[in-house]
């Protein structure tokens, strides 16, 4: 009985944070009711309360439903002085990149997030969230641009404040671009590309240009 009340309880949570995604992203945030939402979900707004504080408390659950997987791709960088920062820093980069472009479900929440949400007072605590998420990401971002210039014995071209939230804002830059045009360009490419130029001016990765050219295509020019 007791397992069956917690599963019909989540499974009500569950329902709440669907049609509270849905309508968020039809309407806009601010002009979405609490009301509406349990109507969609089939439930009263009571329900709502029982699991969430308020709007903001619902939509923050909302979005770690999709963001958690995320942020833990970059939970852990540069915590390990074996490992190497800069292709950890990269995938990660690269599994974030894939999961907005290839996942409708987190696409759409990115898109409420960006184009859908107001900051006002009712929404104070969703903004509180957002700093809070985006100073952790500067955080272990930069933890991992220092260990890696630490392991390649240089310093960065850049101060490491500078170097991590431009990082940063490229990043979430090209996700803002890519989802008012997801036709564009592809997410994924132009921002593993766009990455690797970033940590090549740091001075984090070699200039494939200086490199010397591979055996075989030195040899395809010499034979012409």
């Amino acid at each position: 009985m007791v397992r069956r009340t917690k599963e019909a309880a989540q499974h009500t949570r569950s329902q709440l944070l669907d049609a509270a995604e849905q309508l968020f992203h039809a309407q806009g945030v601010s002009r979405t009711s609490l009301q509406e939402i349990a109507a969609a979900a089939g439930t009263t707004r009571g329900a709502i309360y029982w699991h969430f504080k308020d709007k903001a408390d619902l939509f923050n659950a909302m979005m770690e439903r999709v963001t958690l997987p995320m942020e833990e791709t970059i939970q852990h960088l540069g915590e390990n002085p074996r490992a190497d920062p800069v292709a950890e820093l990269r995938e990660s980069v690269r599994a974030a990149l894939l999961l907005v472009r290839d996942d409708l479900q987190v696409r759409r929440v990115f898109e409420i997030a960006t184009h859908q949400v107001e900051y006002v007072e009712e929404l104070k605590a969703v903004k509180e969230r957002h700093l809070q998420c985006r100073n952790d990401c500067l955080v272990k971002i930069e933890r991992g641009l220092n260990q890696a210039a630490a392991q390649q014995k240089q310093g960065l071209s850049l101060p490491a404040p500078v170097a991590v939230h431009g990082l940063h804002g490229l990043v979430d830059g090209l996700i803002q671009n890519w989802l008012l045009d997801v036709q564009a360009f592809d997410l994924v490419e132009y921002g593993c590309r766009s990455v690797d130029v970033y940590l090549r001016g740091l001075g984090l990765m070699p200039d494939l240009r200086s490199l010397p050219e591979p055996a075989e295509a030195l040899a395809e020019v010499l034979v012409e």
